[in-house]
């Protein structure tokens, strides 16, 4: 199970950057996850100040560095971001304006490590109990077949539209047709 914390911080003249780096601190021994949800800028903004806020994180192969919110008193004072940050330690830092800008969000904690190797035995047992319904699957399905390998049904007719068996065969004589073509040719 995973523990969802409010997440805020704002950034301004003097205080222009913070890092998110729960990893660095004992108190958070479970995996970490931070989402941004929007960038706001405050009341008290300089009008038509740009207010850059850029994100330093690591990608798959290197650490980049990029602007997530542009913010204008006047134009634009707030962005609807939704960045989802895996991994820690994540710096945001105002490299324009002189803010405030408020960025929101949710802190993340994922389970302990004792109960990640709970629950992969958890899975475990479940596949092994799903392989157990698949050979059940499979026996029903064997049956089916079996069953469908029956002689066919002698009522039914065959492909050209002429019935098909004993049956059908009586009934055309007992009403007074003639036999099937097909005997009278043989002779």
């Amino acid at each position: 199970m995973s523990d969802e914390y409010f997440y805020g911080v704002t950034l301004s003249a003097s205080h222009q950057s913070e890092t998110w780096d729960p990893e660095a601190k004992a108190e958070y021994p479970r995996s970490n996850k931070l989402l941004i949800r929007q960038a706001l800028l405050g009341p008290d903004a300089k009008p038509d100040e740009l207010n850059v806020v850029q994100v330093e994180t690591m990608s798959l192969q290197d650490a980049i560095k990029i602007p997530v919110a542009v913010l204008k008193a006047g134009e634009t004072r707030h962005a609807r971001l939704d960045i989802e940050f895996p991994d820690a330690p994540v710096t945001f830092t105002l490299i324009q304006g002189s803010g405030p800008v408020h960025l929101i969000g949710q802190h993340m904690l994922g389970a302990l490590v004792e109960e990640f190797e709970d629950m992969e035995e958890m899975e475990e047992e479940m596949l092994d109990e799903e392989e157990g319904d698949d050979s059940q699957f499979k026996e029903d399905e064997n049956k089916r077949k079996a069953a469908g390998k029956r002689k066919p049904n002698e009522d039914e007719d065959d492909e050209e539209g002429e019935p098909k068996g004993k049956k059908a065969k009586m009934s055309n004589n007992a009403k007074g047709k003639a036999a099937s073509p097909k005997k009278n040719a043989k002779k």
